[in-house]
């Protein structure tokens, strides 16, 4: 991935995020298996703190769920408060000083190495 801003509704394979230079990516991760699979050389993810990128993520599953009809992202959308803390924030390390809101990964889980 090299640009723009994607929501995953489903699971990730290994590897994730591995050569992403560029755009966001936030992903649904109901049975916590996404830090397993995420590539942390060029990314870093928390969970979503902020309410501009809530309001992104929500869009775009909002956009999904309009244009397939899914009945999983509108269920997602039903339950959002409970669902939105299961949402993982990709973004990779060059970008952090080019986003438009800034993300802090201050507290939260960060593909820093650290974890």
């Amino acid at each position: 991935m090299t640009g723009g801003t994607v929501a995953i509704l489903g699971p990730v394979g290994d590897n994730f995020a591995a050569g992403m230079t560029g755009g966001m990516a936030f992903v649904y991760d109901p049975d916590e298996s996404f830090v397993r699979r995420v590539n942390g050389e060029n990314v870093l993810w928390q969970r979503i703190e902020t309410d501009h990128w809530e309001w992104v993520a929500k869009r775009l599953i909002r956009e999904h769920a309009e244009l397939t009809q899914s009945k999983f992202a509108q269920r997602l959308l039903i339950d959002w408060d409970l669902e939105v803390g299961k949402i993982w924030q990709v973004v990779p390390k060059e970008m952090l000083d080019k986003l438009p809101h800034p993300v802090t990964y201050g507290d939260q889980q960060s593909g820093t190495g650290d974890d």
